[in-house]
This record gives C-alpha cells, sequence and structure tokens, in this order.
C-alpha cells in the first residue's frame, strides 16, 4: 500500500531530475557545441525517440522520394538511415554522414542485423559538415534530425550543403522539443534564408516540425 502511494511521487521526482538534467545539459551546449556522445546512442536510436519523432512524418516532411540521392548529415548511429533507404528505393542511395566513428560503427552494425539485409543502398562515409566529400550539386536532398545546432559554425555548413545540392536540392532540417540545442521555428527559418535557402515549408508543431528549403535560384 505505501508503495502504491509512492509511486506517483517517485514518478513526480523523476519528471523534475530529467527536466534539470535537461536544463543544465542545455546550458552547457550552448556554451560549447558538439555532437550527441555516442553513449546516448541508445535512445537516440529507439522505438521511445521514433515514437516522439516519426519516420513517416518526418519522410514525408522532407520531401524524400523514389530515386533520390540523399545525404543523411550527422546519422548517428541511423535512427532514422534504414528508413529513408527504404524510401528513396532501389533506384536511390543514402549516403550516412557522421564525425564520429563510434556512431558509424554502431550503424554498420545495425544495417548489418537479418532484418536490414534488404537494405543495400546505403554508404557510411567519416566526414564534418564543412567538408563534404561529394561533387558540386550532386545531391538531391540532405536531411538532419536534431543535428543543425550541435555545429558550431552553422552558417559554413550550411554553406557546404548548399555547393553539394543541386539547384533544385531541398534541406529537410528537423527539431523536437526534448532536444538539449531545441530552436523555436523562426530560428530554423532565419538561419537557413540567411545562407541563401528559400523556405519551402514549415510541417509541424511546436513538440517537433521540419523546415523544408530549397537551393536558392530553384523554383
Amino acid at each position: 500500500m505505501r508503495v502504491a502511494k509512492l509511486k506517483p511521487v517517485l514518478i513526480v521526482i523523476g519528471i523534475i531530475l530529467f527536466l534539470c538534467y535537461l536544463a543544465v545539459f542545455r546550458i552547457i551546449k550552448q556554451l560549447f557545441r558538439f555532437p550527441a556522445p555516442p553513449f546516448i546512442g541508445w535512445f537516440l536510436d529507439s522505438d521511445l525517440r521514433r515514437g516522439l519523432q516519426p519516420p513517416d512524418k518526418l519522410i514525408e516532411r522532407s520531401g524524400i522520394k523514389q530515386g533520390m540521392t540523399v545525404i543523411d548529415l550527422g546519422c548517428g548511429n541511423g535512427a532514422y538511415t534504414n528508413f529513408v533507404a527504404r524510401a528513396v528505393g532501389e533506384q536511390g542511395k543514402v549516403y550516412a554522414v557522421d564525425i564520429q566513428t563510434a556512431m558509424l560503427r554502431g550503424l554498420e552494425n545495425k544495417l548489418a542485423r537479418t532484418e536490414n539485409q534488404d537494405i543495400r543502398n546505403v554508404k557510411l562515409k567519416k566526414a564534418n559538415a564543412y567538408d563534404l566529400p561529394f561533387e558540386d550539386g550532386a545531391i538531391d536532398l540532405v536531411y538532419m534530425v536534431t543535428v543543425l545546432q550541435e555545429i558550431p559554425d552553422r552558417d559554413r555548413a550550411l554553406r557546404e550543403v548548399k555547393r553539394v545540392l543541386k539547384p533544385d536540392g531541398i534541406l529537410a532540417v528537423s527539431e523536437i522539443v526534448i532536444d538539449s540545442d531545441y530552436p523555436r521555428r523562426s530560428t530554423t527559418v532565419k538561419l537557413c534564408q540567411r545562407e541563401g535557402f528559400n523556405l519551402d515549408g514549415v510541417f509541424g508543431g511546436f513538440w517537433h516540425y521540419t523546415a523544408r528549403f530549397r537551393k536558392a535560384g530553384s523554383d
């Protein structure tokens, strides 16, 4: 009986501690921009995370379609990579790019699982956002999921994204409120427009959204 009475109290305490952790972590990340550490990979690539930020909505809002050549920039251990790989199909290609070897190793292990043996259109690339290993105008779409705000020089990274995109290429930036770097939609829009992207639409609400842009000069 006492345990039953204590349970709601423990839940409230747990929520308060979690919110305090997010607040402290957010302050630290605002002072020192850095990518998500590998030790939280279990959450990044979890059904819980995808329940909060569903893959089908992210794919639809980003404008990902069959046959596209796509960069998953800051892919981490691949929370959405396999979903996108299936969405672009056999004629499409996904370049999974991350700066951390440990994250790419996690994605490599994930793709080797039996349930992912059908995926043959993903190529892993270790690189940073300032120097993408692709030719000018080679990519149909670049998407980032809770990544843009982790990059210290976001303007420089966006210029590099613009370089590798085709003239009608798409940039899709997705964010979720529980992320310690979460920016308002207006912040993301202003940042990308400042670097020469035309807003194509903002989809979703406060809890999670995708801001989609076209490379400037395209219709």
